[in-house]
């Protein structure tokens, strides 16, 4: 009787002396035995357990494998999307399009800042011209949609690649900046001004100063106080556009239809089934996505529109899939971060497949300082060249954009001469259409081409379905044609 009343408390009491022991051993270096986070051997500091918090905007996509690619059949016979396996690391995605209100804060805050450099905002609006079409009459959309408040949440359009990425990167700092504000470093600087403005890289290497509030206390002996650094765990990772395989690998949702890492049906699109209208009792008929039903339609009869939407619709419209992820079919295509190649399934790797890769770092000086940052705030970024790594085992090329399609082992044509003039891929696909020799290959692919994916409200349902892909040049945009934001996942893939 007395060892079952009292078994619970020695438990305890050992679990107390285990976890004791333990934290004691994780704030040691078990390489040195020197204390962390103590200036008595030196104030080095380590971050113990810390895991990544979720940003702004963003839903978790727990990775692991799934089959990328075809799954219907190939309408066009543009052979370009091999199925094959591939495994994606866990990472973050926007739980919808960047709306039309979220683009006008962007701008807002580039006129507020960059006044000397009007420029910088002109290049970042969105074209709205891209409504017009030269035999219907939407020119209303080209005054109305991007400003008017009832559009506030429908997804911005006109929008090309270049323009997609100079977002993701001003919202990293937004939200790093805000950050740094709710942890008591910095105070709200509603005056920042043309170069004088924060920015997440310039902060790291102390070439923006802000307006101090309270520093963090410096472990380090040499010193009271410090910045805070990457290492200190609090700041974000950069937002950026998804690559190919996480949009694919989020849009399917696969934990909706997966038991124990058994996937019973390989989806057609992010919902169960084949039909493209709503299986279940209480919402039965109605349309899971914003498409072309049929030639013509656009958003069915008065009195019960199908799809309830005669361009775009709000980004919450319609049922999230498995992940939370709404209108990752129909509503707009997306922007992924993708160079388009025709075999880039025969080519890519198995761990987070990607075409793309065009190395940089900060430019520095001869000491090896960073440059001082430019007239905007931004550090100067430079793509490595490939003398300085042409001795690496991984990689002995800055740009990889065209990397084993494009280069003079794959060209098509055996004769070409490496001294033409031309870049890889217009060796390859003869962009130059006039060039000599080369009159007979014309094509839009080219190292500017990105991958867009997820069909619209103006695309059949053929589209809908997240292994399509299709292209355009990355200074183009449409008006079905919108984006939304990733992030990676540090530490580990489930968020434990």
């Amino acid at each position: 009787m007395c060892r079952i009343k009292f078994l619970p408390v020695i438990l305890i009491a050992g679990s107390v002396l285990m976890s004791c022991k333990g934290g004691k051993h994780a704030n040691t270096s078990p390489t040195t035995g020197w204390r962390y986070n103590s200036p008595d051997h030196g104030g080095f500091e380590v971050v113990l357990g810390a895991e990544q918090k979720t940003g702004p905007g963003l839903v978790l996509i727990e990775g692991g494998r799934f089959t990328m690619g075809q799954i219907q059949q190939d309408v066009l016979f543009d052979w370009n999307n091999k199925p094959r396996t591939v495994t994606v690391s866990s990472f973050y995605m926007d739980e919808t399009e960047v709306t039309n209100v979220d683009y006008r804060e962007y701008l807002y805050w580039l006129r507020r800042v960059y006044v000397d450099y009007p420029e910088v905002y002109r290049r970042a609006l969105p074209d709205t011209l891209v409504w017009r079409s030269p035999l219907g009459f939407n020119d209303p959309y080209v005054q109305y949609y991007f400003r008017h408040p009832a559009y506030n949440a429908y997804p911005v359009v006109g929008v090309n690649w270049l323009q997609a990425n100079d977002y993701c990167l001003w919202r990293s700092d937004r939200v790093n900046e805000q950050i740094l504000i709710d942890e008591g470093e910095l105070k709200p600087d509603p005056e920042q001004k043309n170069q004088n403005n924060f920015n997440t890289e310039a902060y790291l290497v102390g070439q923006y100063e802000g307006v101090v509030n309270r520093l963090r206390e410096s472990l380090n002996p040499s010193q009271t106080e410090r910045r805070t650094t990457f290492e200190d765990g609090v700041l974000l990772p950069n937002y950026r556009l998804p690559t190919e395989a996480e949009w694919e690998k989020a849009a399917y949702g696969l934990p909706g239809n997966t038991y124990q890492e058994r996937i019973y049906e390989r989806r057609i699109y992010h919902w169960d089934g084949h039909n493209v209208r709503n299986a279940k009792k209480r919402h039965r008929g109605q349309m899971m996505a914003n498409f072309v039903r049929g030639k013509g339609d656009m958003m069915g009869v008065a009195g019960s529109l199908n799809d309830n939407a005669s361009i775009t619709a709000d980004v919450k419209s319609y049922w999230p899939n498995d992940y939370g992820l709404y209108c990752m079919a129909g509503n707009v295509n997306e922007w992924v971060l993708d160079v388009y190649r025709p075999l880039s399934s025969e080519d890519v790797d198995a761990f987070n497949p990607f075409r793309g890769n065009v190395y940089t770092d900060l430019r520095r000086d001869a000491n090896g300082n960073v440059v001082t940052k430019d007239n905007l705030g931004r550090l100067y970024i430079d793509t490595v060249k490939d003398i300085d790594v042409a001795n690496r085992y991984n990689y002995q090329k800055g740009d990889y954009r065209n990397y084993r399609d494009g280069d003079l082992q794959s060209a098509i044509t055996s004769d070409w001469r490496a001294d033409d003039g031309m870049s890889g891929s217009e060796r390859m696909y003869a962009q130059s259409a006039g060039a000599e020799g080369m009159s007979d290959y014309v094509t839009l692919i080219n190292d500017n081409a990105r991958v867009y994916k997820g069909g619209s409200w103006k695309d059949r349902a053929y589209w809908l379905n997240p292994s399509t892909r299709r292209f355009l040049d990355q200074e183009s945009c449409r008006d079905d044609l919108g984006f939304r934001c990733a992030m990676i996942r540090v530490g580990s893939p489930a968020g434990f």
